[in-house]
């Protein structure tokens, strides 16, 4: 056996290369990387373009954002618990600026120590347990029960409002999703029409009509009538027929909905560029104080 120097064994992997091999080892690395680089770009890019093809956008006072599937719906469950409870948009814009900052409006099961949910809430001071606070709408309630007890809130900027409610180490940090918050809870609050829009891909399974009319309830607390795939939403104002039809829009991913009919105006379900825009509902047309839901 080769030994070193030193008289010790030195086994054949750890045998000293030539100059020549090691040029022809760093070469082959080097090219290895470059292709795995390549492939890796292409992959990580190809899963870019399929991850970020559904998305969700709202629109209002000239400001367009942008949102996932499943941000959007947690915005409109937000939102509507908010006009549930008639409390002004405010309330909703300072409610999803803190889920922006705290969990990116994700309702995450992991955080800081104990904390949950789309609100970073936290059983061990007092939010409720975890099962509850991983509910939307729980959390959301809990979240605006703090609020209403914020003197003056309405009138406070965002982060200070936040603030009041969340107790963040980093507090000011509210204030950088206003605008974002502010354009999605105007439109998902009824307050601008026809200011949403996803592109979706169909569902892999039809919604299901009774559990669409659940969560129009739980949201909402407003009842829906069930006919056959069909679920029809008759409301008292014009206003709240498009937070209940903006709020079909962007809970579609979960219900599965393909169509939403708001007065003359509809929403269809596809990957096109139409599916950002609301059009003309045709002879279908109905009472500008009813959404009709349509899963199939």
């Amino acid at each position: 056996m080769p030994r070193t120097p030193k008289g010790a064994v030195t086994l054949a992997e750890t045998r000293p290369r030539s100059r020549g091999r090691r040029r022809f080892t760093l070469l082959l690395v080097l090219v290895l990387l470059g292709v795995v680089g390549a492939a890796g770009y292409v992959g990580v890019r190809h899963l870019m373009v399929l991850v970020s093809r559904e998305q969700c956008r709202v629109t209002a006072a000239g400001s367009t954002f942008q949102w996932a599937p499943d941000q959007a719906s947690n915005a409109a469950a937000i939102t509507a618990i908010g006009v549930q409870r008639g409390l002004p948009p405010r309330a909703a814009t300072i409610a999803i600026a803190t889920a922006m900052q705290e969990s990116k409006v994700r309702n995450v099961r992991f955080g800081d120590r104990d904390s949950l949910g789309l609100f970073q809430q936290r059983p061990s001071q007092g939010w409720g347990t975890a099962a509850q606070i991983l509910d939307p709408e729980y959390a959301t309630n809990r979240f605006y029960d703090a609020l209403v007890k914020v003197d003056g809130y309405t009138d406070m900027n965002i982060a200070e409002a936040a603030q009041a409610v969340q107790r963040s180490a980093a507090g000011q940090a509210y204030a950088q999703h206003e605008a974002q918050a502010r354009v999605t809870a105007s439109v998902l609050s009824g307050q601008t029409p026809e200011g949403i829009g996803c592109a979706l891909e169909d569902p892999e399974a039809a919604g299901d009509p009774e559990d669409l009319v659940a969560l129009v309830d739980k949201d909402f607390a407003v009842p829906a009538q069930q006919d056959g795939s069909t679920v029809t939403v008759p409301v008292d104002s014009e206003e709240l027929a498009w937070a209940v039809g903006s709020w079909a829009v962007a809970r579609a991913a979960d219900t599965g909905a393909l169509r939403v009919v708001v007065g003359d105006r509809e929403w269809r379900r596809s990957m096109d560029d139409s599916a950002f825009e609301w059009s003309a509902a045709g002879d279908e047309s109905g009472d500008a104080r009813t959404v009709t839901i349509h899963l199939a």
